[in-house]
């Protein structure tokens, strides 16, 4: 039945990401990431759409033309860009524009894209799978310029130096002064 695999499958998912915050430091964000996904909007519409090898979000936008449970999920998860989106100033050329992300929230922005790529390409993944798959959307994010760099820096050193180097560097450079 769906409603356990996709239990299975948040759960997986959340698990790996609280190991990989703890890992570098971010305890409270561990332990708090995506609570919102067993609210009874998210949830049941992942029951629904479950499809096991992506975002049921993915599924239910296929099927009705937008998706109920990423609506309220990206306005209740500060690790997610679009939480981050807003009316730029005044002498803005854009209408709306990303907001400069604290670094704690675009670093489990980070870990939240690895261990999905984890968690949906199972054997298939490697430390290049978040790269690609942020690459095949780049064009359409509305990231901040120093959010895009510190994130854009972060997969790149995933791909090519490793999750353990990544995670070490994280808690060395980015998160070194975080009180």
């Amino acid at each position: 039945m769906n409603f356990w695999k996709h239990l299975r499958t948040i759960n997986h998912h959340k698990w790996l990401v609280m190991r990989t915050c703890f890992r570098v430091g971010l305890y409270k964000q561990g332990l708090l990431h995506d609570l919102s996904k067993y609210s009874p909007t998210e949830f049941f519409v992942g029951v629904k759409y479950y499809r096991g090898n992506m975002s049921p979000n993915n599924a239910e936008r296929q099927d009705k033309g937008y998706t109920s449970a990423w609506l309220h999920h990206k306005g209740r998860n500060k690790h997610h860009l679009e939480y981050w989106i807003d009316y730029g100033a005044k002498d803005s050329d854009f209408p709306v524009e990303g907001m400069r992300m604290p670094d704690r929230y675009v670093v489990e922005m980070f870990i939240d894209r690895m261990s999905a790529s984890k968690n949906y390409q199972k054997e298939q993944y490697t430390d290049r799978s978040a790269l690609e798959y942020y690459e095949k959307g780049r064009a359409r994010h509305l990231l901040h310029p120093e959010v895009k760099e510190l994130l854009e820096r972060l997969l790149h050193m995933l791909a090519e130096q490793g999750e353990d180097y990544t995670l070490d560097y994280i808690r060395r450079e980015v998160l070194k002064n975080r009180k």
